[in-house]
């Protein structure tokens, strides 16, 4: 089943979220639908309404309609709605595919000033490799970290189960050679979840891990701003991701959070500087 919200232009925003739910957990759905439906018009955020996908009868699509921007985000600040986004987790695979009510994008107005001062390439205009654009040594692994920004506080009740979303990820992941699956869920800066799977491949170095399947999917949606990575396998301990998802992670998030779990539920806690304790990155060339 999936769920899935979207944007318009004018006034009126809406958001894209889609979710696969777990066999056996429609119902559990459509009655935590009712209750955001309720949330949403009591508070007067807006209202959210369900389609089902005739190709698919597990799939749905639910688009909510924002009163206004700002009360797009009391609805995302609001400890009763972000309770109902817990519980979603838990039902399903939970994808944002568009974020209609997004806060700005605090690492690129912090990087657009410093563009214009460097020497464009042919990449970006924004020339990484040779120019260090006035940043002191160590401040972007520091204690502040520009690139994504000032963090979410954790331990709410609206916390997402990450590790839930990356569970839930990983039974789609194609691994009939290692016979080890994994599923990864990164969240942004603004509390979107994308998940990935290991994909692997007869010609073994084509193969990619569920970490970089995540990030990627991130990066191809419009993210660029990350708090936290979950990564679940299927092995009786466990694993961190590999040296070169260590490389990928640091480059696009920085040092973000590692929540390391298995099937067993049993649960580590990292920073990626931990793992990876003297990064390759600008500062270098």
């Amino acid at each position: 089943m999936a769920l899935v919200l979207v944007e318009s232009s004018g006034d009126t925003r809406l958001s894209v979220l889609q979710v696969i739910v777990s066999a056996g957990k429609e119902t559990d759905f459509l009655d935590l639908i009712r209750d955001c439906q309720a949330i949403l018009a009591q508070k007067m955020y807006g209202r959210v309404e369900v389609i089902r996908d005739e190709a698919e009868p597990l799939r749905f699509y639910a688009v909510r309609y924002w009163a206004s921007a700002d009360a797009a985000r009391a609805c995302h600040a609001d400890l009763d709605a972000q309770a109902l986004t817990l519980r979603l987790y838990t039902l399903g695979q939970v994808t944002h595919v568009v974020n209609g009510a997004r806060p700005p994008d605090v690492r690129g107005l912090l990087l657009n000033e410093e563009r214009t001062k460097a020497e464009t390439d042919r990449r970006s205009g924004f020339d990484r490799r040779t120019l260090s654009v006035g940043r002191a040594g160590g401040e972007r692994r520091g204690g502040v970290d520009r690139r994504i920004g000032p963090r979410r506080l954790r331990g709410g009740a609206g916390e997402v189960d990450l590790i839930a979303a990356a569970r839930r990820a990983r039974e789609f992941a194609e691994a009939s050679f290692s016979n080890v699956k994994v599923g990864a869920a990164i969240e942004t800066f603004d509390g979107a979840v994308v998940t990935g799977c290991n994909v692997e491949n007869a010609t073994y170095g084509l193969t990619i891990c569920a970490e970089r399947v995540a990030m990627f999917k991130a990066i191809s949606e419009g993210h660029r701003a990350f708090t936290r990575l979950a990564i679940v396998s299927g092995t009786s301990v466990p694993i961190p991701p590999c040296g070169a998802c260590r490389q990928i992670l640091w480059e696009f998030g920085g040092d973000i959070e590692i929540l390391l779990a298995n099937v067993a539920g049993d649960t580590i806690r990292w920073r990626l500087k931990d793992l990876l304790p003297s990064p390759f990155d600008a500062r270098r060339l």
